[in-house]
């Protein structure tokens, strides 16, 4: 008995319906898995990776073959060939400072990556309570038309007592008319945003879209000033910034090295053939052969300092204005939350005011004390603070997400 309760219970559990959070964190999954533009940045992260594997090594060793076609007699005997094997040692230190070039330029890449995976979400976000939003008006604009009706059947009531013109009955279907057109215009705008939400996911045209019903309320816990100083922590186009303006910095110490000496070690194995008396020379092996490269063109090797310092100084102004983007961004989407948040509690008070109103006003029209214009200019009221307040909610779940990229959240 007791085992039958709990299986029971655990498929209550199991068959718990999936919030509207949960399933846009599935779509937000989706898009990261599949979108095309979010591959090809961790692609181009990957690749910079195995840079630094690259510039951090030797150069390759060069082995060389000499063949005498007329062998050099010596005392010992003939040489008949030379073997020689050779490999270059740049300037101490040159490998190192390569090595943190890469690895800083693949962190800016990376940080690249989480800059546009930061950004998807965020559009994925904007898009989803945008469909929200539309899919809202919709039903909103459909229950509008009811009441629409509803007072037109008063009016006719009117109309059949002789106590109102028949213009109220063509003013009623007008409105009808109008909502009926705002309609389809909503429902063409709502497809074309699942279609654009479809291609962020990059899934199938046919995808299912779940929409809810009542959208959640999520809140910005930080002050503005907080947020600033997050984001110039955190946000990833600055810091991808920083990791440009670092492996720069290497750069200068690179073409600064390039210009110092390089050394090759090398080792000559020469065969010795038979010589006088039918007796075998012995082979020799010459060790240690040391070269030198000097950088004697020294022009080339200023401008590739200038060059390199150049870049860095553009790197930084890059850095300076990015902070300002942020703050301004900061600025903005901070804005648009407190005042998407002032607008919920306003319309939300607006809309009971308004439809309490309606319901006065149709009494008051039935017993002839107020006009139908009184009634129809409060019904447009309503319908208009009803549009304003899910309109509100849309856009502050949508500075919150954008508010949310920025800080790198």
């Amino acid at each position: 008995m007791n085992k039958s309760i709990l299986y029971i219970i655990l498929l209550f559990l199991c068959l718990k319906p999936i919030s509207a959070q949960e399933k846009l964190g599935e779509y937000l999954e989706t898009a990261a898995q599949n979108n095309t533009k979010l591959k090809a940045a961790f692609n181009n992260y990957m690749a910079s990776m195995q840079v630094a594997q690259q510039v951090s090594s030797l150069p390759d060793p060069q082995i060389a073959f000499a063949y005498f076609i007329k062998p050099v007699e010596t005392r010992n005997g003939p040489q008949q060939f030379v073997v020689s094997a050779n490999q270059m040692f740049p300037w101490f230190g040159t490998l190192k400072v390569k090595e943190g070039s890469s690895n800083a330029m693949a962190k800016a890449n990376y940080e690249s990556f989480l800059a546009e995976k930061s950004k998807l979400y965020s559009d994925v976000r904007s898009i989803y309570f945008t469909l929200y939003f539309l899919n809202k008006s919709i039903t909103i604009t459909k229950q509008n038309i009811e009441l629409l009706n509803s007072i037109n059947e008063m009016a006719n009531i009117k109309i059949e007592a002789g106590t109102t013109s028949t213009v109220d009955k063509l003013s009623i279907e007008m409105m009808i008319a109008d909502m009926e057109n705002k309609l389809y215009l909503l429902s063409d705008e709502l497809e074309e945003q699942k279609l654009v939400f479809v291609n962020l996911l990059n899934v199938e045209k046919g995808f299912d879209i779940e929409i809810p019903e009542e959208l959640w309320e999520d809140n910005i816990e930080y002050s503005k000033s907080q947020l600033l100083d997050s984001a110039l922590v955190n946000n990833h186009t600055i810091n991808q910034y920083n990791y440009q303006l670092e492996s720069a910095r290497h750069k200068i110490n690179v073409a600064k090295k390039q210009g110092y000496p390089s050394f090759s070690i090398g080792v000559d194995y020469i065969s010795i053939g038979k010589g006088e008396m039918n007796m075998s020379g012995n082979d020799a092996l010459i060790f240690p052969k040391v070269g030198i490269t000097i950088p004697l063109y020294r022009k080339k090797y200023k401008s590739m300092v200038k060059e390199a310092v150049y870049v860095e100084a553009s790197k930084d102004n890059q850095l300076q204005n990015q902070n300002n983007v942020v703050a301004n961004l900061i600025e903005k989407g901070y804005k648009n939350y407190i005042d998407s948040h002032r607008k919920i509690e306003l319309y939300k008070r607006q809309k009971e005011l308004s439809y309490t109103s309606i319901k006065i006003l149709e009494t008051e029209y039935m017993s002839g004390t107020k006009t139908f214009e009184e009634l129809l200019n409060m019904e447009r009221k309503y319908l208009n603070y009803s549009l304003q307040l899910e309109k509100a909610r849309s856009d502050k779940q949508a500075a919150v997400a954008f508010l949310n990229s920025v800080i790198g959240k």
